[in-house]
């Protein structure tokens, strides 16, 4: 017999005060977030070495940290979690409806290491107009041993050309020091 519902759920500490950055933070103090929640996930041993947040202008809408494991779904990744947690608040499976400006604000997803194969499926059909990133692939992939997947060569490019901007290497050497001390810690690689 089958669940009829699916439930999924962000750590304990994720719902208690977090400390974002405040109103008019650019992307260095909102990956710092980022980079925070991945480390807290890390520390507290409740997940992988991955955070990420979702912003529409200043508000900030979600915050998601990677919870395979304690889960027990492949799904249930950082971005894919601050994603959801977006979408519920909002009430709509795209968080952008039509051009930002003129009263919509930029939706932003600011993660502390390049999407997966799968999470860059979610960010193409989520609605964002920015996608923020700390670590590279290859960081993870090199750092924490993690295989991020197939993605098509020219990922932002194919990102770019349905309107969502691309940032890369956002205080991505604090973004490697965290997949560094999960590897340390003998962190699974799930």
């Amino acid at each position: 017999m089958s669940e009829a519902a699916v439930r999924l759920a962000l750590p304990d500490w994720a719902a208690g005060p977090l400390d974002p950055p405040p109103a008019g933070a650019g992307d260095r103090e909102r990956m710092a977030f980022a980079v925070a929640l991945a480390r807290r996930n890390v520390e507290a041993g409740t997940g992988g070495p991955f955070g990420a947040a979702v912003w529409a202008g200043d508000e900030l809408l979600a915050v998601g940290v990677n919870v395979v494991l304690a889960q027990g779904a492949s799904i249930a990744h950082a971005e894919v979690m601050a994603l959801a947690g977006a979408q519920q608040r909002v009430g709509r499976p795209r968080l952008a409806e039509g051009p930002a400006g003129a009263g919509r604000p930029r939706v932003a997803l600011v993660t502390s290491a390049q999407p997966c194969v799968m999470c860059f499926g979610a960010v193409l059909w989520a609605g964002v107009d920015e996608l923020v990133i700390g670590a590279r692939g290859e960081d993870v992939e090199s750092l924490a041993g993690f295989d991020e997947g197939p993605l098509p060569a020219a990922w932002p490019a194919e990102l770019a050309a349905r309107g969502i901007a691309v940032r890369r290497d956002v205080e991505r050497e604090a973004a490697r020091a965290v997949l560094a001390a999960y590897a340390a810690r003998g962190g699974p690689r799930y």
